[in-house]
């Protein structure tokens, strides 16, 4: 009989019934916030002159959770919820350590920026078109693959990123966007086959989709599991998604045909998706893979810094010198994971935060100078950018300054570090490379502000002619273009300034991936409580518990992190 208390279920063997507290919704609340801004912008489609407003408020919201997050972890260590109470591995876990609480925290920063900036710079036809929706389900995507701690979920979170950027790529439906559209749909779309078959074959040889279950089933596998071709799958996808040589011609073919804040939100967050997924895989749960690839990845990540590096000198459009300088930044962070050191990490991670703040003030830096420009973006086309705005040229230059490594700026620590752990691990060549690309960088943006600031005006045309025409020109950009850039350059100058804080956060977000036993006990954690309460041991509870032994190696590596510092 349904409910006959003989036929009661033990719910402790397969949920977890300790209830949730309110501190676990802030692992979920960013991609709650946008999936309903996105939707509620949706249902409100015949009035898109309150999108912008609903857009910016969200992702204000969303930084607020991001930044209580990052709080949380840093105090707390690795937070974990696995959805609908199942026990992990069977539900779908989100799990956030600093790194990927970090680099949350930062997208959102990047995208309430965006958000700012995009109510002067999409008009009313793009907002018809659902330019808001969209970017709210692009971030639902990025939160999600930072947040996620379940293999398969981070590939349906670069799904929803793929989805919504199609739409935002093509935004006004020029030729030049479809054409763009084209290369980077089938690009990305082969990456994301290539990442569901890899998944597949781990499921297989594992028999479970949750990182830190995986993290402790590999290095338990027989020899001849195929572990290194699953390595090299997600290494090749994640390469092909973060635009890393040889697959990175999508990147400079496509980023410069949408709109401009479109194209900062692309260049600051969707590459550094790939890249953090990068790491995830290969250093969290594929350790072993990433040493055996250790020597390839270090041969991409110095033809990616060059190749970026030269294609920014050859090319005239800005635009298209800034989508360079995202495939440079992109081999950079690639030098890290091939190092595989912590320093190396923790470097990795220091330059995504980096290269976030900067590439994103960067597009959105242009996106004013251009409005200046009556719409021009050639470097022939340009000049008279110091006359027209003093505070343009400061803030423009010191993005320049950043982006090329060179101090007092946030460049020159990651660069630092991923110097110091190349020499420090006979990687000279992978450390010459950094250094070559950043000054071959610093040339390529010294000749952007020498043309667009320095020069009295375009080319064929003596200095100060068009004064007057430029000056009209800037006087019809609005003030409040310039609070997003000039915000984002205040990170910028406070990561290389004050660099103690982000040296902590990234050093306790590459510790996590080198030694995952905080990251494990998060998910697990939970279980074995419920478990040791209802009196149940059983071989689970041996094999998910972290031991003694664990606890006093974490210990020692604790000590170790300090007095490294």
């Amino acid at each position: 009989m349904a409910g006959s208390p003989s036929h009661s279920v033990d719910l402790s063997q397969a949920m977890i019934l300790a209830p949730s507290t309110p501190a676990d919704w802030l692992i979920i609340a960013p991609i709650i916030i946008t999936i309903l801004a996105g939707a509620v912008m949706v249902m409100l489609r015949s009035r898109p002159d309150i999108h912008a407003y609903i857009a910016t408020i969200s992702m204000a919201a969303v930084v607020g959770c991001e930044l209580l997050l990052l709080q949380r972890v840093l105090e707390l260590g690795p937070q974990s919820m696995t959805m609908g109470r199942w026990m992990p591995p069977f539900g779908i876990s989100f799990t956030v350590d600093a790194m990927g609480a970090t680099l949350a925290a930062v997208s959102g920063i990047a995208a309430l920026a965006v958000c700012i900036y995009s109510s002067l710079d999409i008009n009313y036809t793009g907002r018809r078109l659902g330019f808001y929706p969209f970017l709210m389900l692009l971030m639902t995507g990025v939160s999600g693959s930072f947040l996620t701690g379940d293999i398969f979920n981070l590939y349906v979170w670069f799904e929803v990123m793929l989805i919504s950027s199609f739409g935002l790529i093509i935004l006004g439906g020029e030729k030049s966007q479809i054409d763009g559209a084209l290369k980077y749909a089938i690009l990305n779309l082969m990456a994301t086959t290539l990442f569901l078959v890899a998944t597949g074959l781990l499921y297989g040889v594992t028999g479970t989709l949750n990182m830190a279950d995986i993290a402790q089933k590999v290095p338990m596998l027989p020899d001849n599991a195929p572990m290194s071709t699953i390595g090299a799958l997600y290494f090749l996808a994640f390469a092909m998604k973060a635009a890393a040589f040889p697959v990175n011609f999508w990147l400079p073919a496509s980023y410069h045909t949408p709109r401009i804040v479109v194209s900062a939100i692309f260049a600051g967050l969707l590459t550094k998706v790939g890249i953090y997924a990068l790491i995830r895989t290969m250093v969290l749960i594929l350790p072993e893979s990433r040493g055996e690839l250790a020597d390839v990845m270090s041969v991409i990540a110095g033809l990616t810094m060059m190749l970026g590096a030269l294609g920014a000198l050859a090319q005239n459009d800005v635009r298209r010198i800034l989508g360079y300088l995202v495939i440079t930044g992109i081999g950079s962070m690639l030098a890290g994971v091939a190092i595989g050191t912590g320093a190396a990490i923790m470097g990795s991670i220091l330059y995504a935060v980096h290269s976030i703040f900067v590439m994103t003030a960067l597009y959105l830096a242009l996106g004013v100078l251009m409005r200046m420009a009556g719409g021009k973006y050639t470097l022939a086309d340009l000049g008279g950018g110091y006359k027209a705005s003093s505070l343009l040229s400061l803030l423009f230059l010191v993005l320049v300054l950043a982006v090329s490594g060179l101090p007092p700026f946030s460049g020159f620590w990651p660069k630092f570090v991923l110097v110091e752990a190349a020499l420090g691990n006979e990687h000279n060549v992978l450390a010459f490379v950094i250094l070559a690309t950043g000054l071959l960088t610093s040339i390529a943006m010294g000749r952007v502000w020498a043309h667009a600031f320095w020069r009295g005006g375009p080319i064929g045309t003596e200095d100060g002619r068009d004064a007057a025409p430029l000056n009209q020109l800037a006087a019809s950009v609005k003030g409040r273009a310039f609070i997003p850039v000039s915000a984002l350059v205040v990170f910028v100058a406070l990561m290389g300034l004050v660099p103690s804080p982000f040296f902590g956060i990234a050093q306790s977000g590459a510790y996590t991936l080198l030694r995952p036993q905080a990251y494990v006990q998060s998910v697990f954690g939970p279980v074995l409580e419920q478990r040791k309460e209802n009196g149940q041991v059983d071989n689970m509870a041996d094999d998910k518990a972290p031991a003694k032994p664990q606890a006093a190696d974490q210990t020692g590596a604790t000590q170790e992190k300090e007095s490294a510092q």
